[in-house]
């Protein structure tokens, strides 16, 4: 996350923490904001920012990181492999929903480094076994392809996130959005 080897004290990962949240809210209004912006949002001195980060670019990849880390977070405590499917996917959604929404700019980022997109790349393998287990529990129909109905649930989490979680709260979208993956929109009488 920063330019240290060692682990940081707890003051300087609050510290850390506050100039990544800053970053997001900054970058979010302003993408080509500076890192003079950055500090002054997060209430520190633009020396501590470049102690922290030597280059925007090194503050921009931190972010993305950061964020990542969350995500990753947001799934590993919905416990996807050892909860019931139902509630590990209402739970896995609402969570991503939560870092989605709080941080839009960095998750809406692409990351350069290896680690992020294996990150990625585990989560969307996570959903298609997680999906793959709401299959085998009768939650959707036995036919469906869990990599198409991992395509298709993804879509969803990403455009709500599009249209804006804060209007609804994440918990109420992914109320919506599992009822749309598990039920659909049509009628009754458009089945086929």
């Amino acid at each position: 996350m920063t330019t240290q080897q060692r682990p940081l004290r707890a003051d300087a990962e609050r510290t850390v923490r506050t100039i990544l949240e800053a970053a997001e809210r900054v970058y979010s209004a302003d993408p080509t904001a500076t890192i003079e912006q950055v500090a002054e949002a997060a209430g520190v001195a633009r020396t501590t920012v470049h102690r922290r980060f030597a280059t925007r670019e090194a503050l921009l990849d931190a972010l993305s990181k950061w964020a990542t880390e969350q995500f990753q977070g947001a799934i590993d405590a919905a416990r996807p492999e050892s909860t019931p499917p139902l509630v590990a996917l209402y739970q896995v959604t609402a969570n991503v929903l939560r870092v989605k929404s709080s941080w839009r700019f960095a998750m809406g980022r692409i990351a350069s480094d290896a680690s992020t997109a294996a990150v990625h790349a585990d989560a969307e393998a996570r959903c298609v076994e997680l999906l793959r287990r709401a299959i085998g529990a009768g939650l959707l129909r036995p036919d469906v392809d869990p990599r198409w109905a991992s395509r298709v649930y993804l879509a969803l989490v990403n455009e709500a996130c599009r249209g804006g979680v804060d209007d609804e709260g994440p918990d109420a979208l992914a109320a919506t959005i599992m009822d749309t993956l598990l039920r659909g929109i049509g009628t009754e009488a458009a089945r086929l």
